[in-house]
């Protein structure tokens, strides 16, 4: 795997962007990854109602975590009684 220096360097090198756009543009894209996590990690574990969710972070991902802790869940029941 690329250093994280490569990785900036390529990326500037394909998008025309200099290095300091490029680590402006990463800390706004891991900032509200960061966001969507922390909103849906208070959803599902029942700090925060459905409908705040989707207002902060849309329908889309709320539905994506629904689905993905439902899979979860039936993995986990699966397993255990196999």
């Amino acid at each position: 795997m690329k250093l994280e220096s490569d990785l900036l360097k390529s990326l500037s090198q394909a998008t025309q962007l200099t290095e300091p756009e490029i680590t402006a543009r990463a800390i706004q894209v891991g900032l509200r990854q960061l966001w969507r996590e922390w909103i849906l990690s208070r959803y599902l574990h029942g700090e925060m109602s459905r409908e705040a969710a989707i207002e902060e972070i849309g329908i889309d991902y709320v539905e994506l975590a629904e689905r993905q802790s439902q899979a979860a869940k039936e993995d986990i029941e699966w397993a255990m009684n196999g």
